[in-house]
């Protein structure tokens, strides 16, 4: 049975998960609507990830018997300045997931949860790679605004067209 404070906290990470979900799916149709396919997929892409997420943390939370509040999901943003606004709002909020995933690791600490601590570890590992995966957009990004704006920008767009969802979660258990 889950302690009443670490129950409150998943429960909150679940409404963060979808809230992060519905903010990529955002920037998704903004970049469609400028005519970015390869950048709107990418993003369509972590929409996905964050559902699974969401869901990973909503199974978990029920399979020990907890009870899963969704609350309502916060409105996000719709317009954004640039491609490069769009990414560096992602890192942005990477950093405040990862912010958001230590502080319930620090929970399950404190409560002496070590079933949720080792649940939690799988999320502590995919938010190095999630911040990771965005800088190197936006480094490739930050040297394209230089001279080949036009042509840089057409290919690391054809480039993030490739990406496809795969459910790692479900690899992880």
């Amino acid at each position: 049975m889950l302690k009443e404070r670490v129950l409150e906290a998943l429960n909150e990470q679940i409404n963060a998960e979808q809230y992060s979900a519905f903010l990529y799916l955002s920037m998704s149709a903004w970049l469609e609507d400028k005519g970015m396919p390869g950048f709107a997929n990418w993003m369509y892409v972590q929409y996905q990830e964050e559902m699974t997420h969401a869901n990973k943390f909503y199974k978990y939370v029920a399979g020990r018997n907890g009870k899963v509040e969704l609350k309502a999901i916060a409105q996000m943003p719709t317009e954004f300045d640039s491609i490069l606004d769009v990414v560096e709002k992602t890192l942005e909020h990477e950093q405040h997931v990862t912010e958001l995933i230590n502080n319930l690791v620090d929970v399950a600490k404190e409560e002496r949860d070590h079933a949720t601590q080792s649940f939690l570890q799988w999320f502590v590992d995919e938010q190095v790679e999630e911040e990771s995966n965005v800088t190197e957009i936006l480094d490739s990004l930050k040297l394209i605004e230089g001279e080949a704006k036009g042509n840089g920008l057409f290919m690391l767009d054809r480039e993030l067209r490739q990406r496809v969802f795969v459910d790692t979660t479900q690899v992880a258990g």
